[in-house]
C-alpha cells in the first residue's frame, strides 16, 4: 500500500498567486463536511505569515455553511504538496494533481485516494474537459464510481 501512495504525481509546478482566489466544485469524492451541499465553493488568499488562508462554503438545506482552515506548502519544489488544518491538530494532505495551463482548473487529491476533488474558476466545466479529468484520475487510481457532480444555481 506504501509504493500505491508514493506513486501519486503532483504537478510540475504551481505558481501559488495563481491558483489564490476563489474555485467552484465540480466533483468530489465523499466527504463528510459537504453531505447534501450544493453551490461549493473554496477561496484561497495569503495571509501575512506566508501561509494560505482557506474559506471554503456550501449551501446546505438553504444556509451557508463555512469552514475556515489554513494551508501550508509542504513541497517547496513544486508547491503543489499542501497540508492544510480545519480543526487543529489534525491536519489532511492537499496535492495538486492537475491543474489547466490558464490555472482554470484544478484537480486535487491524497496520496491515499480516498478524497479527490475537481476544481474550477468557474460554476459549470466542458463536459470533454471533465471526461479528460475522470479518465486521467482513474488512471491514477481514484474509484471514481463514488464521484458526486456538485450542483451550482
Amino acid at each position: 500500500m506504501k509504493e500505491e501512495h508514493n506513486s501519486l504525481e503532483v504537478v510540475p509546478h504551481v505558481e501559488l498567486e495563481r491558483y489564490l482566489g476563489k474555485w467552484y466544485e465540480i466533483a468530489r469524492l465523499p466527504f463528510r463536511f459537504e453531505d447534501d451541499c450544493t453551490d461549493i465553493t473554496a477561496t484561497y488568499s495569503l495571509s501575512k505569515n506566508g501561509n494560505i488562508s482557506v474559506l471554503n462554503e456550501c449551501l446546505k438545506s438553504g444556509k451557508l455553511k463555512q469552514a475556515k482552515g489554513k494551508a501550508k506548502v509542504v513541497d517547496k519544489n513544486t508547491r503543489a504538496k499542501l497540508k492544510v488544518t480545519f480543526f487543529w491538530p489534525f491536519s489532511a494532505d492537499y496535492w495538486i494533481i492537475d491543474l489547466g495551463k490558464e490555472y482554470d482548473y484544478a484537480v486535487v487529491g491524497t496520496p491515499n485516494r480516498k478524497y479527490l476533488w475537481i476544481l474550477s474558476r468557474t460554476p459549470q466545466m466542458d463536459g470533454e474537459l471533465f471526461s479528460r479529468i475522470i479518465e486521467s484520475v482513474k488512471s491514477k487510481g481514484f474509484d471514481v464510481s463514488k464521484l458526486i457532480k456538485t450542483s451550482h444555481k
